[in-house]
This record gives C-alpha cells, structure tokens and sequence, in this order.
C-alpha cells in the first residue's frame, strides 16, 4: 500500500463508488424501515458519484483540492437531487484525508467550515425538511470524519516521535561508545609513549656508554649493562601492564600490579641518574591531608618521567634538572627545570614526522583532569614544564 497510493487511492475510490451506488438504492423512509430497490437514482446523481469517486484516486497528491471538488458535487446533488444520492461520501473521505494531513488548526477551520456548508445546503435549498434525518446525518459525518483525521494523524506523529527518539538514543549511545573507544585509545596511547620514550632513551644512552667505555674501563661497560638490562626489563613489565588493560575483564591473566606513582618516584630518579642526569627532587604533599586520586596520582608521575625523557634527549651535555611537586590548595603543581647543560638551545629538537607526542601527551592528561600544562624555554636558558591538577 506505501508502495503504489496512487493504487491504493483507485481501490478506495471504487469501493467509495459501489458503496455510494448501493446507498442511493435504499429509501430510508419505508413502512418497514430502510428498505432496498425501492428507489433509483437519477443519471445527474449516478454521474456526480462517479465524478466523486475519481476525484478520490488524487486525495493524497492534492487533499484540499479533492476536498473542494467533492463538496461542490455534494452541493449540486444536495441542492438538486431528488431523490437524494449519497455523493456525501466522497467528501466525507476527502474531509478525513486533510484532517490526516494537516496540522490541527487547519483541521478544525476546514471541518467547521465543510460541516456548516455541506448540512445549511441540505436544510435550506433541499426537498427535505431541514430536521430530516439526512440532513443531520451529513453533520454527523462530516464531523467524525474530521476527529477520526485528527485522532489518526495525532498517533501517526506519536509513534514518528518515539521511532525518531529510539533512533536518536540509538546514534547517542553508538556516539557515546565511539567516544569512549577513542578516549581509551588515547590514554593506552600515551601510556605506550611514555613508557617506550623514557626506558629506549635510557637504553640507548646506557648502551653509548658501555661501546664508549668497553676497552678501557670494562667495570663501568658491565654497569652501564646492567643498567641497560634493567630499564628494558622495567619498559617491558609496564608493556605487559599497559598491553594487558585491552584484556577481558575477566581473563585471569589481567594485571594486578598497581599503575606507576609519586610513591616509586625515586626509583624513576635514579634511573636518570644512572643514565648521567643529576636531578634534585621536592615533594611537598602536606602532612594529614588524603591520598592524592589515582588519576593525579598517574598523571604527576608521567608529567615527570616525560619531562625528564626530554631533558635526558635533548638538553646539553652536563645538563640538570629540578623536579618539584608540591600541593597548593586544591591542586597539585608539578613543575620540572633543567639549566640545558652546555647547549646554547635545549628546547627540544623537531622530531621526525608523526613524532613529537610527549608535550602533547603532558597537557593531554593534564586537560583530562580540568588542569592545565605549559611547556616552554626559560629565560637564560634551559627548559621549564608546569602542570597544575586539580585534585
């Protein structure tokens, strides 16, 4: 039927057509009551109800047009008919057709409109008595036409607002969920980098030392080894830790090691260290005050070992470095300096393309949290990061 209207509408139509010539048979004012083939209708009757019938076959495509043919044929066989034909009909249907299809407004001033019109005509300029019970039947069903119109198109757009709130819900929560994909990608991306940028650079300076100083102090070659085998040994459990998130939960090989803190940050100092970086550190958390969250926790700890990674890479020879973490009301403030050693310019250097993520990865987490990060040289040289979170 949504298919072919135009189809559907020719099928109503004859079925409007038969039941009008059907009705023009019955007298309704019978010894008996209603009886059939008492009467016959008039060849002007039987051509305004064909002519009423093929007006419907177009009630979708012009409904008010349709509705304004088939009151006017309704007039001429109220005004003229006798006896009278059922041509009512077709502008029942098509009365019922705007009410369906328009707004309500419109719905009642052209049902009051049609009502008044069709059932004065039928008082006043027909062969009836303006009490008879046609006329008051033409009111009748002009008027449940136009509510039966409204009522139908007032549960078309109920249901139309509840499939197109399921379907919002629908995209909002496929939305929702890419969104969450990409904010979890992003932080096992940066994790990923963080981990891999501060232990590679370990390893690679650890492992110049130990081909600088092979031949001649073979002792110092043995500990700058061992100093390689442990920072890959450590790049390679928090891989481990960090690969293992993207597991079920339920998979009994999950991690359960807690996520790196200020709690070990001397032990990521004194991988600096050992990787020829002195560093001096302050941490001021007050004392009787709460943990500070996971999330800051997290987030102070990898501001750090970023920001340390980039000093150890790009500052100069005989660079140092000052890492202070200090808690001032409701916030944390990190903050790492280095002097740039000998370098005249120990802001970082370009990376190669698609590098340079850590300063990014700094302020990301830091925004993550309602903070904030700021990255930049300091006057006289060297480099200075701050990062605010809130806690």
């Amino acid at each position: 039927m949504r298919a072919h209207p135009l189809a559907t509408d020719a099928v109503l139509a004859l079925g409007g057509l038969v039941s009008m010539v059907l009705g023009s048979f019955v007298d309704p004012h019978g010894p008996l009551g209603p009886t059939f083939r008492t009467r016959a209708p008039e060849p002007v009757s039987l051509l305004l109800m064909l002519l009423g019938a093929t007006a419907l076959v177009f009630r979708r495509r012009s409904p008010r047009t349709v509705l304004a043919v088939t009151c006017g044929l309704t007039l001429i066989e109220l005004a003229t008919g006798e006896p009278r034909a059922p041509v009512a009909m077709s502008a029942v249907i098509a009365l019922y057709t705007v009410a369906a299809r328009t707004d309500r407004p419109t719905t009642w001033r052209t049902g009051v409109l049609t009502m008044a019109g069709l059932t004065g005509v039928a008082m006043l300029a027909g062969p009836l008595p303006w009490y008879a019970q046609e006329n008051i039947g033409i009111f009748a069903w002009t008027g449940m036409a136009a509510a039966a119109g409204d009522a139908v198109r007032s549960r078309r757009a109920f249901v139309d607002a509840i499939r197109e709130r399921a379907e919002r819900a629908e995209r909002t929560r496929e939305e929702e969920a890419r969104r969450r994909v990409a904010e979890e990608r992003l932080r096992i991306a940066r994790d990923l980098h963080d981990v891999v940028a501060h232990h590679i650079a370990l390893v690679n300076v650890q492992a110049g030392v130990a081909a600088h100083v092979m031949d001649k102090r073979p002792d110092q070659a043995k500990e700058a080894l061992a100093h390689v085998r442990d920072a890959s040994r450590s790049a390679l459990n928090e891989l481990r830790a960090t690969v293992g998130l993207l597991r079920q939960s339920g998979d009994p090989e999950a991690p359960t090691e807690p996520a790196p803190g200020l709690a070990v940050l001397d032990e990521l100092l004194d991988t600096f260290r050992h990787a020829g970086l002195p560093v001096e550190a302050t941490v001021q958390l007050g004392t009787g005050t709460e943990p500070l969250p996971a999330a800051v926790d997290l987030a102070a700890y990898r501001v750090i070992q970023e920001a340390l990674t980039n000093v150890r890479k790009h500052a100069g020879p005989g660079a140092q470095a000052e890492v202070s973490v200090v808690r001032v009301g409701a916030s944390v403030e990190v903050t790492v300096l280095d002097d740039g050693g000998d370098s005249a310019d120990s802001s970082p250097a370009p990376g190669p393309p698609g590098g340079g993520h850590g300063h990014l990865g700094m302020r990301e987490r830091a925004t993550a949290l309602g903070g904030t990060c700021f990255t930049g040289p300091r006057y006289g040289g060297g480099y200075r990061v701050h990062a605010i979170l809130p806690v």
